[in-house]
């Protein structure tokens, strides 16, 4: 059986009426207005208008080392968690943004002697997704790969670029707690950590 569903509607049904930047930064915003498809419908909407916030593709990626049945996150001050009830320090995956025509895998390698010092080989690609659609136009590459991790953790980043970044190792035995703990709070590394679980339960099951 063919799992794969298909999108309901496609390019050709959607119209932009305009489109003009509100801002230009490192993101940018645009106001977009549209008209697209009613489901079951051979209508359109009428004008709607929209705020698009631009960010440029990213990648990360979970590394982790099955015979050390260890993983590493790191830890870093969030913006976008400023408000956080608890911390603006997030646990994440390492991650960075895709530099120009710079491919995800290369960005990952680049970005994880950056944040952790450990050089990867094999990449295995997990899922590429838009973290908020409803807002951002943002593609994240998700990635996992095994590397010799390091005793205990450090700390990592550029400074000229504004980073300061901790460095956790953390043990397979640790998953469980720390997914249940809603200490993490970006869905990167919630996918990362329930797929390393669920290979893990995997192994075990053989």
């Amino acid at each position: 059986m063919n799992i794969i569903k298909q999108a309901s509607y496609n390019k050709k049904d959607f119209t932009v009426e305009g489109r003009e930047y509100q801002f230009k930064g490192f993101i940018e915003v645009e106001k977009v207005s549209l008209r697209h498809r009613l489901f079951g419908q051979d209508q359109f909407t009428a004008v709607i208008h929209r705020e698009l916030i631009h960010r440029p593709e990213a990648a990360g990626v979970l590394i982790y080392h099955d015979r050390q049945e260890k993983f590493a996150l790191i830890e870093q001050f969030r913006i976008g968690a400023i408000d956080d009830a608890e911390s603006p320090w997030q646990l994440e995956i390492i991650a960075g943004v895709l530099d120009g025509d710079e491919s995800a895998e290369n960005c990952i390698r680049r970005e994880s002697l950056e944040e952790s010092g450990c050089e990867l080989d094999a990449l295995q690609h997990l899922f590429s997704f838009y973290p908020s659609a409803g807002a951002c136009s943002e593609l994240f590459h998700l990635y996992a790969a095994q590397a010799e991790l390091p005793e205990h953790g450090g700390i990592f980043g550029m400074p000229d670029e504004g980073e300061n970044i901790q460095l956790h190792i953390f043990n397979y035995a640790d998953l469980p707690e720390l997914l249940a703990s809603g200490r993490l709070k970006n869905a990167p590394v919630i996918m990362a950590l329930q797929w390393l679980q669920q290979k893990i339960h995997t192994i075990k099951s053989v």
